[in-house]
């Protein structure tokens, strides 16, 4: 092979699970290059009777990228938009092509690639396909298999070959191919030609009427072209390809029909109900109003998303407690239509007495509805403890008029059990997705896992309807086909996968021949945990538990054209090894089954550990909340605990010391890290990387000049602040801490500056956290009686300042927790203090002068992670004439140490090069570049040769 195989037990671990509930140790991992390498893995699998299975960005929920033979992963090198037809409409892709990439690529051409699952920013059109994958807009744009107008790829012979709509003659001809492939024409001929087989058909398959219907093989919607129904549309099969699973065919490139951009205005009607089924009747009033969407979310899925730092700030449009919401939205002519849309369905509703609460909701606003929606998925596996909402009955499809009958008959068969059930999704179309609450780690979870997965299959059938809606049949739906559609219609999609691929090479156990659905699962019943001890807390659960909380959904596998900061590395490298989904597996498997003394002495966690630039971006964007930052450094002073520290480790740890040595000869230490002998020298020795420039000291440390600097003289205050002189302030942005203290001095305000302890920073970052303990404990002892919403901590540094709100309130010793969690709220970066006086009408713009600045602001990933990224935007504005620009970059590369690292360097400066540097690069001669991290300076600084500054040095200029 040209591209990459695996058969380390890291990579097959981490292919060994998706977004489902289940595991299989892959034998290896195969990452092809080309079609030449996948031609060989057919070869090779043929020959040593073994399997492939097809995979993009794993975000599977029925288990199909799961199994034993060689996982073939096609998202890192096929990723090719490779032809697009504005005038035909149509686009040709590469199977790793992902969905919102390519409307990204389309939108300036004026078309748009429909089907939106909920993954889309790391779906790939490649998995789409092989799920047939619809999405809350399917009422208008279908499923992927309506889309797809040609497929290329290999037979399971490794013929190479292509699937698209034929004439009669054309498929006559098809028929008359002495090759596997004329084999596959003349058995569907036969199959579909045999009457009784049509009748048959007909007869058990899904209602015609539901457009979600994904059971077994397509043979219902072959059965509905030509030659086989007059009038029909052309033969394709394309139509079976869909939805197969991967378990016929291996697909290499895809003909999509796109259609015209939607240029009318929408918007968003949320209705609130007081029960689900008021929901669900009054769901039908709402398509009655043509809408293009209908979406739906329970009081389970609002629950989680008021826990969710991310999801907090898009509730807005939330009043009271609902037990249900239904998301429709409109299009029209104008807002005022829109309007009087809603105002009409508004007015049905309550007619019927249904609905307590209609807000419309216009313009950028409808992403952050759209994006708590989308989060469901994810919020619901943040709910701690074993109990988990599981994925077993969550893609039942019916008729749309019957849901509301549906969801009753559903809910008494789980209070049969004594259990009750998530629901939110396509309301639209007849599918909710209804997870109940499982607990998979015990013998009675696996036995009602099944149970319940054939008693409301035995329900779907009743109702005449689909298993699978969207996410596919897997191993988890397939073994209750031969029950859905009948044993004579079971045993013809065992005919089709047995004629198109013999041998069982493609993703055997997927849809037909699956084995109990209750086994192969993440979790084996009964097997004993170890209690797992760390440093930091876990809120109720240990570190396991809390990596547990990953079920793999993929939102850590965006790429920075999603936006966003999570996950750096994998951004850069595109290596599944290096996603936050990479390392909560691991973690989960190792801390599960490790037999050694300490579990977390495994050189396996510290390889996919190696690259976590402890950004903090998955604690707030990855939906299950999974802090990787957190367990990261709780890792490292485990395995230190075996291994000890490394020297550069410690040395890093302990900046704050060794900078407090050189600070009493500043001018010899400035000349000899910039000398380019000697300083490339010293980072030889230490393992820095020779090309990065090392940090500078000021001319003194800025404790010293605050207790030198003449004190203002005697005059009214607005109020007192606390100045926290954090350690890389206190001896490398001297100029910056100076500035700071001057400003809020100007604006009013008495600067108070006691003795406490370094923040810890660079101790926490390299794991050292009973150090990093201490010190914590010193500085929550300081501020405990000296903080308060009058009395707050200020600070420069975001990464130093936030210590006290996120890692302090899980490390400090138990007896000084509850001091940490209060005064936490009153740790503050100077630019949300100047942000909340300025409301208060404490800081005005007439306190600065009024020239124009252009400023170009990236924000520090600390700032990211709460949410925190507006206040210096706004603190900037406070200037009349500053407009201000926010990159939308995420992580900058540095990390705090991780950049100057030899061997993290040159990831560090592709991580830069995805957003930042570009965006500096092409700045405007009068843009200020503004960064208020001190990491995020020295990288810009490294990686453009431009100087930075921090936002209060461009306040502090502005002073009138």
């Amino acid at each position: 092979m040209e591209g990459e195989l695996h058969s380390d037990k890291l990579m097959r671990t981490l292919y060994a699970t998706d977004a489902s509930a289940y595991r299989e140790m892959p034998l290896a991992v195969a990452l092809p290059r080309n079609e030449a390498d996948i031609q060989h893995l057919i070869q090779f699998a043929i020959a040593n009777k073994t399997s492939l299975i097809p995979r993009t960005a794993g975000t599977s929920l029925a288990g199909q990228v799961v199994g034993g033979g060689i996982i073939v992963d096609v998202s890192k090198h096929f990723t090719d938009i490779l032809e697009v037809n504005v005038i035909e409409q149509w686009v040709r892709v590469q199977p790793g092509v992902i969905r919102d990439e390519l409307n990204m690529f389309l939108k300036p051409l004026g078309l748009y690639f429909g089907p939106e699952t909920s993954t889309a920013n790391r779906a790939m059109i490649g998995g789409m396909v092989g799920n047939n994958s619809c999405g809350s807009n399917s009422l208008i744009y279908h499923s992927t298999r309506e889309h797809t107008l040609e497929i290329h790829g290999f037979l399971s012979d490794g013929t190479k070959t292509s699937f698209k709509a034929l004439s009669f003659d054309d498929f006559i001809a098809k028929c008359d191919l002495q090759s596997l492939e004329g084999e596959v024409y003349r058995q569907i001929r036969s199959i579909l030609g045999d009457y009784n087989n049509q009748e048959e058909i007909r007869q058990q398959f899904p209602k015609a009427s539901i457009n979600r219907r994904n059971t077994g093989y397509a043979v219902d919607l072959l059965l509905e072209s030509d030659p086989f129904t007059a009038g029909g549309d052309a033969f394709n099969f394309c139509k079976l390809i869909c939805g197969s699973e991967g378990t016929l065919f291996f697909m290499t490139e895809i003909k999509l029909h796109v259609d015209r951009l939607r240029t009318k205005p929408t918007g968003l009607l949320c209705v609130h109900f007081n029960s689900l089924d008021d929901a669900l009747r009054a769901n039908l009033i709402a398509l009655e109003h043509k809408p293009l969407v209908s979406e739906l979310m329970d009081h389970y899925i609002l629950e989680c998303t008021a826990s969710n730092l991310e999801q907090r700030h898009n509730r807005f449009f939330v009043e009271g407690t609902p037990e249900a919401i239904l998301i429709v939205e409109y299009e029209g002519d104008s807002e005022e239509d829109i309007r009087s849309k809603a105002g009409q369905v508004e007015t049905a509703m309550r007619a019927a007495g249904l609905g307590y609460y209609f807000p419309v909701i216009f313009g950028a606003d409808r992403k952050r509805v759209w994006d708590l929606r989308k989060a469901g998925l994810g919020l619901l596996s943040n709910m701690p403890g074993d109990e988990k909402p599981v994925a077993v009955i969550e893609d039942t499809a019916v008729a749309v008029e019957d849901l509301p009958a549906y969801i009753a008959e559903f809910n008494t068969v789980l209070e049969k059990y004594g259990l009750y059930s998530v629901h939110y999704a396509h309301a639209a179309t007849g599918e909710l997705h209804l997870r109940p609450i499982l607990n998979l780690k015990t013998e009675d979870g696996n036995r009602l896992f099944r149970e319940i997965a054939f008693e409301i299959a035995k329900l779907v059938k009743k109702y005449k309807g689909s298993l699978s809606g969207e996410h596919g049949d897997g191993r988890l739906r397939g073994e209750f086909i031969p029950y859905m559609i009948g044993d004579r219609n079971y045993q013809l999609l065992k005919d089709i996968k047995q004629q198109w691929d013999p041998a069982c090479i493609f993703n055997p156990g997927k849809i037909v021949d699956s084995p109990a659905m209750n086994t192969f699962l993440r979790y084996e019943p009964g097997v004993e945990r170890k209690a797992i001890k760390t440093v930091f807390r876990y809120a109720g659960q240990d570190i396991l538990g809390h990596a547990e909380q990953c079920n793999g959904s993929g939102d850590c596998r965006k790429s920075e054209l999603s936006g966003g900061t999570m996950c750096p590395s994998y951004m850069a490298s595109r290596n599944e090894k290096d996603t936050t989904r990479a390392r909560a597996n691991i973690l989960r498997e190792f801390l599960t089954y490790s037999t050694q003394d300490n579990p977390f002495d495994h050189p396996e966690i510290k390889e996919v550990m190696d690259l976590c630039l402890s950004c903090k971006g998955c604690k707030i964007e990855c939906p299950s909340s999974v802090d990787m930052a957190k367990m990261k450094a709780d890792f490292l002073q485990q395995y230190y605990d075996t291994h000890g520290v490394p020297l550069r480790s410690r040395m890093i740890g302990h900046v704050d010391k060794l900078m407090g040595l050189m600070a009493y000869m500043p001018g010899l230490y400035n000349w000899s890290v910039q000398n380019p002998i000697i300083g490339r020298l010293a980072k030889r020795i230490v393992g820095f990387a020779e090309d990065r420039s090392l940090p500078l000291l000021g001319s003194m440390p800025l404790r010293k000049w605050f207790v030198s600097k003449d004190k203002p003289s005697d005059r009214k205050v607005k109020g007192t602040v606390y100045f926290f002189c954090d350690e890389f302030t206190n001896y490398n942005d001297l100029e910056i801490g100076q500035k700071s203290i001057l400003l809020l001095e100007r604006l009013g305000y008495e600067v108070l500056m006691v003795d406490h302890a370094p923040s810890g920073r660079a101790l926490l970052s390299k794991g050292l956290l009973r150090d990093a303990r201490k010190l914590a404990d010193k500085n929550v002892r300081t501020f405990a009686s000296r903080l308060s919403a009058d009395t707050p901590l200020l600070a420069v540094e975001p990464s130093a300042i936030l210590t006290f709100r996120d890692e302090y309130v899980d490390l400090v010793s138990p007896e000084l927790e509850a001091d940490a969690r209060r005064i936490a709220p009153y740790a503050m970066l100077i630019e949300e203090f100047l942000v909340s006086e300025s409301k208060k009408g404490n800081i005005s713009p007439a306190m600065f002068d009024e020239s124009k600045r252009q400023i170009l602001l990236h924000t520090h990933c600390q700032q990211k992670a709460w949410k925190l990224q507006g206040y210096t935007e706004h603190a900037l504005k406070i200037m009349k004439g500053a407009t201000v620009k926010v990159i939308p970059s995420g992580c900058c590369g540095m990390a705090g140490s991780f950049g100057y690292e030899r061997e993290h360097y040159k990831l560090s400066m592709q991580v830069g090069n995805l957003v930042l540097f570009p965006a500096i690069n092409r700045r405007s001669e009068e843009d200020i570049v503004i960064a208020p991290g001190t990491s995020c300076r020295h990288q810009i600084k490294d990686g453009t040769g431009v100087k930075a500054m921090h936002p209060i040095e461009v306040l502090y200029q502005a002073l009138v």
